[in-house]
């Protein structure tokens, strides 16, 4: 008994027989490009339904003119190989259909183009050339599994003998039927139902996915009872391991996440303290820059007073507290530079007021200069309590590049888990499909044994039936009859 040979294989067209979203492109010309692509991502994720989303989407392009959407078909593109593969496919006697939500004014040239054997698509409905906005057809009220298992029907194969080749939601249905489901550069929502995926945007790749399958069926075939129990443990065996495999990548994954968040939370928390320190730290060099105007203000009048008295000497302690005043000024000067000049120009003024002859201009300028020494007391307190503040920030920024750093370690780590775990699930998958084709065959051969089982039993009974007669006729010759013969009639009812 032959099983499970390919018989069928069935395409989307959108995105997979050509290479682009036609109601898209469409769009486009009609000027609701953004609202019918918005419809489009959602029904292809799966988060609408497939007949409201074409509904909505055809009424956006009500008025278009159908000779521009037939020059819209004609500039779409076929996807890379997909000439190749059709022609390959119908080489080895492969029946290709394509089932689509699409239109008949972008799907029958294709089909013509590459001799599609059967083409199920909907229709945009016109009057005079323009678009109704109005849409019938077998997609969009039935599902794709519907109108496949048309096509098995009439071809008189079953769903074991096809292969589905899809790209988004509106594909699960027959996917999922198939006895292989393709998942071309698809959506995550039809990849998680897929026997396999391929993620090159060139249909050929599909080919040796095909023939694996093709040759694992065949190969089967041909084995013996024995050899498919053997092989069926071989793949529980296999099966086992992979989704030990899988599930400790799982868990690692997991550990990987746990880890990742941990660390996120931690540096959101180590960010916001360096944030917090360097708010204070800005906050006591405001007050710092207000202590040196004042400071500084300060300054200026003890220059005016010290300028009111004369003398070539002062005049020469004059000019050597301005440019020091200068250099405090202008210059970014660290702490310790600073008190420095500040003492310098302290002593320079002490020294410009013995010189000064007026004993009330004397007594002014150290009354302000008393004020200056504390305004800078001030400032020199609150710069090395802004330093203090401002080391404490680097810290904990210095801590949070660490910290990202092992977050982004850790994130990384998480992804290549995952990516290992969802490989391993697919391996998982395909193995795990192996096992059902082996299943199946198993039955088909326990079903041939018992059919020959029960032809062995028949041919047997009209041995022994013919025994019985001739036994029976040895029985009215008088001859004698062994407890054997005897024990024959009596099961046949002859005597």
């Amino acid at each position: 008994m032959v099983i499970f040979l390919i018989k069928l294989v069935v395409f989307d067209l959108d995105n997979v027989i050509i290479d682009g979203e036609a109601i898209d492109e469409i769009g486009k010309i009609a000027g609701v490009e953004k609202e019918v692509m918005e419809i489009t991502e959602k029904a292809m994720q799966g988060d609408v339904d497939f007949e409201s989303s074409i509904r909505e989407r055809v009424k956006l392009l009500k008025g278009t003119a159908v000779e521009d959407i037939k020059k819209v078909a004609d500039e779409l593109p076929l996807m890379e190989g997909a000439e190749e593969t059709v022609k390959t496919l119908k080489e080895k006697g492969y029946l290709v259909a394509v089932i689509s939500g699409s239109f008949d004014l972008v799907a029958e040239p294709v089909k013509e183009k590459l001799g599609i054997d059967y083409l199920f698509c909907n229709r945009l409905h016109e009057e005079d050339g323009i678009l109704t906005g109005e849409v019938s057809g077998p997609l969009v009220e039935k599902s794709k599994y519907d109108v496949l298992c048309g096509i098995l029907e009439k071809e008189g194969i079953s769903p074991r003998e096809c292969v589905a080749v899809g790209d988004g939601a509106n594909d699960i249905s027959m996917i999922e039927a198939a006895r292989l489901g393709i998942a071309f550069n698809a959506k995550p929502a039809l990849r998680k139902k897929a026997d396999a995926v391929v993620e090159d945007k060139d249909l050929r790749k599909i080919l040796p996915i095909i023939e694996k399958v093709a040759e694992a069926d065949d190969k089967l075939n041909k084995m013996s009872y024995d050899e498919v129990m053997e092989l069926k443990n071989e793949y529980e065996d296999k099966l086992s391991a992979i989704a030990s495999e899988r599930d400790e990548l799982n868990k690692k994954a997991r550990e990987m996440k746990e880890l990742r968040d941990n660390l996120n939370s931690e540096l959101r928390e180590t960010l916001n303290r360096a944030v917090e320190l360097r708010d204070k730290r800005n906050e006591i060099n405001s007050q710092v820059e207000e202590n040196k105007k004042l400071r500084d203000q300060i300054n200026k009048e003890i220059r005016k007073l010290e300028w009111s008295s004369g003398g070539r000497d002062r005049i020469k302690i004059e000019n050597e507290i301005k440019r020091i005043d200068k250099i405090i000024e202008t210059r970014v000067l660290d702490i310790n530079k600073e008190n420095e000049l500040v003492k310098t120009a302290n002593e320079l003024r002490k020294k410009l007021m013995k010189i000064q002859e007026d004993d009330e201009t004397r007594e002014k300028a150290l009354e302000l200069r008393k004020k200056s020494e504390e305004y800078h007391e001030k400032v020199v307190a609150l710069s090395e309590e802004a330093q203090g503040y401002h080391e404490k920030m680097l810290e904990y920024f210095r801590k949070t590049d660490e910290i990202r750093k092992k977050a982004d370690e850790a994130h990384e780590k998480f992804l290549e888990f995952r990516r290992m775990a969802s490989e391993k699930h697919e391996e998982f998958k395909s193995t795990l499909g192996e096992i059902r084709q082996i299943n199946e065959r198993i039955n088909a051969l326990r079903s041939e044994n018992r059919s020959a089982r029960r032809r062995e039993s028949r041919e047997k009974d009209i041995e022994e039936k013919e025994r019985a007669r001739e036994i029976y006729e040895k029985f009215k010759e008088g001859k004698k009859l062994t407890k054997d013969e005897i024990l024959l009639l009596q099961k046949h009812r002859i005597v």
